[in-house]
């Protein structure tokens, strides 16, 4: 049943919403980060396999290319936190909506709104107060991978959206299926504790399955740079369940940086709201 642009935008949120709450529950699991990757990815996959049940699986050019973007966006983020700044990693990575104008302008023929700029004026200004405390300048790697990280995301938003017709959850079930064979032996060697399998289930099973089997049903009705400014929430958000959970308390600047992206993206969310 088709979707109005009001529940695209309320599900793009929840999306967001759920994505975010991935940060506290990584901190809690003892486990490698591959092997997080894995059985994270594990789980998702049967999330999805659920979700969609494919008869059969059309494995098409922009299918590959997106589960790939998917795959690296992962893999990239990892390494770019063992180089650099926890806060290096996740403010570069999230420079993801340039790549995503550029692409989306290239591939989809998606032009910027003037409320994507409006918008897009406010989060970066934002993010940079969210993350000023803790942004450093060494780390150039790593600098460099979560870039590469960003760039990934966008090719998974560009050609989920290029698949708008088809099934972009495909591309996703794809990417689950490829990062999870990547993490399967790490998983293996690692302790299988009560904790850490809750933890690992919640994350595969809420924060990114069903966080993105909701994101592949909205971008079928929203384009994919206001989509990606929707999604801006997440990196915000993230320390947010941090500091209730774990305590770990923000800076001044930061909490001043969370309120005007917060603020753009909930503006951003209202007008697209109001548009057909």
């Amino acid at each position: 049943m088709p979707l109005s642009r009001q529940h695209a935008v309320v599900l793009l949120i929840v999306a967001a919403i759920l994505l975010s709450t991935g940060g506290v529950f990584i901190k809690m699991i003892t486990w490698k980060a591959p092997a997080i990757l894995g059985g994270r990815a594990l789980v998702a996959l049967i999330v999805f396999l659920i979700y969609l049940r494919p008869k059969r699986l059309d494995i098409t050019r922009v299918r590959m290319f997106g589960a790939a973007g998917y795959m690296f966006a992962q893999l990239l983020f990892i390494m770019a936190t063992k180089m650099t700044t926890a806060a290096n990693a996740i403010f570069l990575q999230y420079t993801m909506p340039i790549y995503v104008i550029l692409l989306g302008y290239w591939v989809l023929q998606e032009r910027p709104q003037k409320a994507d700029w409006i918008s897009l004026a406010f989060i970066l200004p934002g993010m940079i107060l969210f993350f000023a405390d803790d942004l450093r300048f060494d780390g150039f790697l790593g600098n460099i991978l979560a870039i590469l990280s960003g760039v990934a995301m966008a090719v998974i938003v560009v050609c989920m959206r290029l698949d708008r017709d088809a099934s972009p959850g495909h591309t996703l079930l794809l990417g689950n299926a490829a990062a999870s064979l990547i993490g399967l032996p790490f998983l293996i060697a690692e302790p299988f504790d009560l904790w850490n399998v809750l933890y690992i289930l919640y994350l595969g099973t809420f924060q990114l399955g069903l966080a993105f089997v909701i994101y592949s049903i909205a971008i079928r009705y929203i384009q994919a740079l206001e989509s990606t400014l929707i999604l801006t929430l997440e990196p915000i958000l993230n320390p947010l369940w941090v500091f209730l959970v774990i305590q770990e308390k923000p800076g001044g600047m930061a909490l001043w940086g969370a309120a005007i992206v917060i603020a753009a993206v909930l503006g951003r969310a209202l007008v697209g709201m109001k548009q057909r």
